[in-house]
């Protein structure tokens, strides 16, 4: 059986005339040969009636800090809606269609409310519909735990649902529909020549996702990748095949083009970044220091990146939103840190930069000649990131873009 996995995003299924859309699409292929599957997200965005945010301001102008078993219940209803709705819409149009929540679909989880990873997928039900010639509409962003829980998978999650069951079935294709033409070599919203990448390696997409690029989550691309099913992310509102994301792209009648041999693939970012600095030059007990300062940050519950430890120094990022209770926590152990807010990241990424000298001479070269300080700087075998004020963000994006020539075929 020849199935391809589509998912649609909340923009795709706002309103009767954009589901009309979808209908096309999956018609149109349905009429290639291949049976789909469709996974939905909650309809519209922030603020609309169905939208997730909106189903959780519901419950949180009531109260702040509600238990997270009930939250993850809540937050399946968007889904739930818009899954009936385009399961209803579909069948009145001439394609018959079946809606299933994430446990109907077989999707079992760890258990961890709010944040759920998938264990395992049992798609039986999947295919006996398509069997019946149906087409199975499915409930992204949930599961159920073993224990019998309904959970959630966190944001993107429904990225993340349809990975799962591309995989499950065998797919020949996982396609992510969204508002976006595919994966661009930066914003476009910043970078007015931002061009639109054909292809692109799983490495890079998810080295591109984890820096800050929002077209797909990065665990939905780790799992096609251990699998080696085709990803792409494609627009609702275009006729474009947008990018693909596999091991490497050719067509077979071409010579075989391993896209890896790009050197640089995209420039990306996140803002809302404070860097914290400890200098512990003048403390007389510094043993065990590095592990006191990690421990109690990990006991709040605080993410921190970008870490950089010196004999005399402690360095590490943490979310703005974090900072204060950073300095919190900081001065319990007889810290004082110094703090820098409104800052931000930049990463280039890239594959094929991996022994490649004078990759990091040119990204100093661009924050140079743009006259951009760079506070903290990191590398790994993909990419390069440097710490910046957020004032210099679009600037210093606009900059590599333009030095690493990411705006020429």
């Amino acid at each position: 059986m020849r199935i391809a996995v589509q998912k649609f995003g909340g923009t795709s299924l706002a309103t009767q005339e954009l589901r009309s859309r979808v209908y096309e699409i999956i018609r149109n292929t349905r009429d290639e040969g291949l049976n789909v599957v469709v996974v939905v997200s909650a309809m519209g965005r922030k603020n609309d009636p169905y939208a997730t945010d909106s189903i959780i301001n519901l419950v949180k102008e009531i109260n702040h800090e509600p238990e997270p078993r009930e939250m993850d219940i809540i937050m399946s209803c968007g889904e739930l809606i818009s899954g009936v709705v385009l399961s209803s819409q579909l069948t009145a149009m001439g394609i018959k269609a079946r809606f299933f929540t994430g446990e109907q679909a077989g999707i079992v989880t760890d258990g961890n409310f709010n944040k759920a990873h998938i264990l395992y997928v049992n798609p039986k039900k999947i295919l006996e519909c398509m069997e019946e010639g149906l087409v199975p509409v499915v409930a992204g962003f949930q599961g159920i735990g073993e224990n019998g829980e309904w959970t959630t998978l966190g944001r993107g999650g429904s990225d993340t649902t349809a990975s799962a069951l591309g995989v499950a079935l065998n797919a020949e294709v996982i396609d992510i529909f969204t508002d976006v033409e595919g994966v661009m070599t930066a914003d476009p919203r910043i970078v007015d020549n931002a061009r639109l990448l054909d292809a692109i390696t799983y490495n890079e997409l998810c080295q591109l996702a984890r820096e800050g690029a929002k077209v797909v989550h990065p665990r939905a691309i780790e799992i096609a990748m251990q699998s080696g099913t085709p990803l792409r992310i494609r627009c609702t509102f275009s006729e474009s095949m947008g990018t693909l994301i596999t091991h490497q792209t050719h067509d077979s009648m071409d010579p075989v083009k391993f896209i890896s041999d790009r050197l640089i693939t995209g420039i990306t970012y996140t803002s809302n970044i404070a860097q914290v600095k400890i200098n512990s030059q003048s403390l007389q007990d510094k043993k065990g220091l590095e592990l006191k300062v990690f421990r109690s940050l990990a006991l709040a519950g605080i993410s921190v990146d970008f870490i950089n430890v010196q004999p005399d120094l402690i360095m590490f990022t943490v979310a703005e939103d974090a900072a204060v209770r950073t300095l919190e926590v900081l001065k319990t152990i007889g810290l004082h840190p110094d703090i820098e807010l409104h800052c931000a990241k930049v990463a280039v990424v890239g594959a094929a930069m991996t022994g490649i000298p004078g990759v990091m001479a040119k990204v100093v070269e661009a924050l140079e000649e743009s006259n951009i300080p760079i506070l903290q700087s990191g590398d790994s075998y993909t990419n390069i990131w440097c710490l910046l004020k957020r004032e210099h963000m679009e600037q210093a994006v606009k900059a590599l873009h333009d030095k690493f020539e990411l705006g020429n075929k």
